[in-house]
């Protein structure tokens, strides 16, 4: 059984920054390609980033050039550095664990956090 916890999330303006990090316990964190998600309220949990045990990374279009997300299988961490944020990605923003090589949807994730909240204002 592997736990997730995220921290980092807060509120900021538009164009800011913020860095996500999500640490794990309980397994073996470098077995598994990491995930982070986020929903909207009202809007269905979509994908945003993840990586792959070797580093491979995939993102939604919508995120690319401004996030990007890293592990370090020594400290069992995962983080998602965003940069310039918009009112857009306003979310709760989930970290998530894979026994896949690399998933880009919900349902290939065994292992979810609790999440963290990012509010970016205009």
């Amino acid at each position: 059984q592997v736990q997730l916890v995220e921290s980092g999330g807060g509120s900021v303006q538009a164009g800011g920054s913020l860095r996500l990090s999500c640490a794990a316990s309980g397994g073996t964190f470098s077995s598994y390609a990491m995930g982070w998600f986020r929903q909207a309220p009202g809007k269905e949990r979509e994908f945003v980033a993840c990586i792959s045990t070797v580093g491979t990374t995939r993102y939604t279009d919508s995120v690319k050039g401004r996030f990007a997300i890293s592990r370090d299988n020594a400290k069992n961490t995962v983080s998602l550095q965003m940069n310039s944020l918009k009112p857009e990605d306003t979310a709760v923003y989930y970290c998530a664990a894979s026994r896949l090589y690399v998933a880009t949807s919900g349902n290939g994730y065994n292992y979810w956090g609790q999440g963290t909240q990012v509010t970016v204002s205009s």
